[in-house]
């Protein structure tokens, strides 16, 4: 700020306060019963009634408040006030503290690999506050996902649901891409696809639809989604024989797919989160999905107790 406005904001800020005192003080004198002196319509005459002393002395101790404010705080101009205070080193305080807090909070969790961190509470509270934060804006607060984005509760992952593929997925991101291709495709040919890939798993639909449907599929799809269509994860290519569908389902939504393709981003975090947040957040969207019982975490056949010989 110029000199000459921080002049003239220190001007005008005592300049108000000294005005409102004066014009206090000089509406204070007087006794109660007096008259100002005008007088209308003969007998109608105004009072002067000062303010009770009581609030009279709380304007007075409000002024001296303001006063001791600016000289103590900053509010007049370039003046930083007696204490030396501002938002921005009070701002820092604050950083500061809560960094020294979370460097506590995840110092507690070294060394715990991500299947550990999902079984910890504490973890999945601080993995749970960096999702909200910075993930639910796509997956949603509930993290079950919406057209086009994931849903992370389910068992049903485009690039593998182990703890490493998850760190990977936040750390680096991801990008998906499904080509147009029914443009290059015959009537024939998307209308087999169209009668097969959206009933995959319905065991009603006709055998011929599904024997012209899968010829097809072979010839166009199984590159990517696997001759058994139940994609692949390095490539992200869904399974397409659940009932999952990362876009819209039904014949609808796969002719959409078919004939426009899709294309689909994950960024990566690496930029954004420390490497401590990505560990939790990776343990609080594992701790969401089922996952089997590793067989060494099996609770043990109760031992059969011998027999009296």
């Amino acid at each position: 700020m110029s000199t000459f406005w921080s002049g003239f904001v220190i001007v005008i800020s005592l300049g108000m306060i000294a005005a409102c005192l004066w014009l206090l003080f000089a509406n204070a004198r007087g006794a109660p019963g007096e008259t100002t002196g005008h007088v209308w319509d003969e007998d109608l005459r105004e009072y002067n009634n000062p303010l009770p002393r009581w609030w009279f002395n709380l304007f007075v101790i409000l002024s001296a408040f303001g006063v001791g404010y600016l000289v103590l705080y900053p509010g007049l101009g370039n003046f930083r006030g007696w204490l030396g205070w501002t938002s921005t080193q009070q701002l820092q305080q604050n950083l500061d503290t809560l960094t020294a807090r979370r460097k506590a909070a995840f110092a507690a969790l070294a060394g715990k690999d991500i299947p550990a961190l999902a079984q910890d509470p504490g973890a999945r509270t601080l993995g749970r506050a960096v999702f909200l934060n910075n993930c639910a804006g796509c997956h949603g607060a509930d993290a079950q996902g919406a057209v086009g984005f994931p849903n992370l509760t389910d068992d049903d992952w485009l690039y593998g649901g182990s703890p490493e593929a998850i760190v990977a997925t936040i750390t680096h991101g991801r990008n998906g891409v499904m080509p147009p291709i029914g443009v290059g495709l015959s009537p024939e040919a998307r209308q087999a696809l169209l009668d097969f890939v959206p009933y995959w798993s319905d065991p009603a639909l006709d055998p011929a639809k599904r024997e012209a449907g899968m010829k097809q599929f072979a010839l166009t799809c199984a590159p990517c989604h696997g001759a058994d269509g139940k994609g692949n994860k390095i490539l992200g290519a869904p399974n397409l024989t659940d009932d999952i569908w990362l876009f819209r389902g039904g014949r609808a939504g796969v002719e959409e797919t078919i004939m426009k393709g899709r294309q689909s981003a994950m960024p990566a975090w690496q930029n954004v989160l420390t490497p401590d947040e990505i560990r939790v957040v990776a343990a609080y969207v594992y701790s969401l999905a089922p996952h089997p019982v590793p067989p060494a975490a099996a609770a043990p056949a109760p031992a059969t107790p011998a027999s009296a010989p």
